[in-house]
Parts: C-alpha cells; sequence; structure tokens
C-alpha cells in the first residue's frame, strides 16, 4: 500500500473505512497543514482496496 502524501487532503475517509484499522492520521501537519494517514499496521491488511475507493483525492494505491 502506498500514499501520496502530495495528493492527500486528510479527509481521513480511508482511516474511517478500514475494517483492520491499518491506517491512522499521522500525529504531524505538514507544510499544507493537512494530517495525512499512515500505514500504522501493515500486517493486519487484507489488501480489500476499501480505502483506495474511498479516496477521493486518489492518493492510495493498493499493491496486488
Amino acid at each position: 500500500m502506498s500514499i501520496d502524501r502530495r495528493l492527500c487532503k486528510g479527509c481521513s475517509l480511508c482511516v474511517e473505512f478500514c475494517p483492520r484499522n491499518v491506517l491512522r492520521l499521522d500525529s504531524e501537519i505538514d507544510e499544507r497543514g493537512v494530517q495525512s494517514p499512515i500505514v500504522a499496521v501493515p500486517e493486519r491488511c487484507t489488501m480489500c482496496h476499501l480505502c483506495e475507493m474511498y479516496c477521493p483525492d486518489f492518493a492510495i494505491h493498493v499493491g496486488d
């Protein structure tokens, strides 16, 4: 899974819709004032693609 922080606006939809709580918002705010998600627990990811599907900014790519 990869998150393009340049595209992310920090809406947190990916965090809310992840059924396995893989993602969480970063504790730091970037230079644009955005609190982007990070992959907190990658081993929990089942590649369900929900985060990718709900991201309105196309900032998340889940590998095959």
